[in-house]
């Protein structure tokens, strides 16, 4: 495992691997937090908008962290990181969050006025589309904490 880490250190991959790092674990936080919630295993959630964690997040935090770690915290690769990541999060929690919302309250219309309709079905919107301000939050230190794990991982293979 060492050896990975040094061939990957301080490289494009590093970000990759650490992008999509933290897609599949917080994707997979998913799977599991429905797995014991519900009794039941949906893959599904793999590829699903929504809940605890955000995976947009957590993408785009790991990329920024990781560009920070490599390039600097200070370099305009990283400025331009944060931007695209503080875009991407608010629209998360702000934008897809209010579409959720208005799915939600159409949908009862839908039930409410056209339940059943002429052809016995009836249209339902997708709810689950944004993020509170929690799952942002939680998202967003699931990457960074990803990122700094892929970077330090030889120091932290060390310590153990």
């Amino acid at each position: 495992m060492t050896n990975f880490f040094a061939n990957i250190h301080d490289t494009g991959w590093e970000v990759i691997i650490a992008f999509i790092a933290a897609n599949l674990i917080a994707q997979g936080i998913k799977i599991l937090t429905v797995a014991i919630k519900k009794r039941t295993f949906k893959w599904t959630i793999l590829f699903a908008t929504g809940g605890m964690p955000s995976s947009h997040s957590s993408t785009v935090v790991a990329t920024a962290t990781s560009i920070g770690l490599i390039d600097g915290f200070d370099s305009t690769t990283y400025a331009l990181a944060v931007c695209f990541a503080t875009v991407v999060m608010f629209d998360a929690a702000g934008l897809r969050r209010n579409a959720s919302k208005q799915a939600m309250v159409l949908n009862r219309m839908i039930k409410e006025l056209l339940s059943p309709d002429i052809n016995g079905t009836t249209v339902k919107l997708k709810e689950f589309l944004g993020h509170t301000p929690t799952e942002v939050l939680v998202g967003a230190l699931l990457g960074a904490a990803v990122s700094l794990g892929l970077h330090y991982g030889n120091e932290l293979l060390a310590l153990i």
